[in-house]
């Protein structure tokens, strides 16, 4: 029998020590005139984040599924459609090639530096030099995850090392409401899968 081995996560937030971080988020005093709002607004977070409530819109799994009469996440199932849609058109024999080009560069001239990176401008030329043999291009600009609003990459938690049937293809494990991990850039990811090729820039700093 395999032993599982637990206690690294830490306990649950306490009431204060949930609120203390949920009003972080509205430390801007404009936010003052609206306390009283951010009270009802904590306390209903604090409800979905003490009662589990990861996906809060749900419908029966129904036909195709292990069980179907599982409560399977809404934003799940849209994802999977998108997924399933990609792979379709990938399946065409007449569907063009594609490239996912990665900019794996944090900088981008609208955050601290000021001025675009070089790993972006080689991004650029690579998607030019592909187009122009007619291969389509997705790009995924990692910069963005520090220039833009609320926009987050979640990491994957590794199920599969416990178990290969904890992990699902899309994944299940975001976006988790009950802890905020939501804003996942899934949805441009998802684009990107039916790209035939992966490409990934990262200029050496100097």
């Amino acid at each position: 029998m395999t032993q599982i081995r637990t206690g690294q996560a830490p306990d649950t937030l306490n009431r204060d020590a949930f609120g203390e971080r949920f009003r972080a988020s509205f430390i801007d005093p404009a936010y003052r005139a609206e306390d009283a709002s951010i009270a009802r607004m904590e306390a209903i977070a604090w409800d979905a984040y003490n009662e589990g409530r990861k996906a809060p819109f749900t419908v029966k799994a129904g036909p195709g599924f292990a069980d179907p009469d599982y409560d399977l996440s809404v934003e799940w199932l849209a994802t999977k459609a998108r997924i399933d849609a990609a792979q379709a058109r990938w399946a065409l024999a007449d569907t063009p090639t594609r490239a996912l080009l990665v900019c794996g560069s944090a900088r981008n001239d609208g955050t601290c530096p000021g001025e675009m990176s070089k790993s972006f401008r080689l991004t650029q030329i690579a998607r030019e030099a592909l187009e122009s043999t007619g291969v389509e291009c997705d790009v995924l600009d990692l910069s963005l995850i520090t220039s833009a609003y609320q926009l987050h990459i979640h990491p994957c938690k590794g199920c599969v090392s416990t178990a290969m049937p904890l992990c699902h293809w899309p994944c299940s494990c975001y976006p988790n409401h009950a802890l905020g991990q939501t804003h996942d850039s899934g949805p441009q990811r998802t684009r990107c899968s039916s790209s035939r090729r992966c490409i990934g820039t990262r200029a050496p700093a100097h």
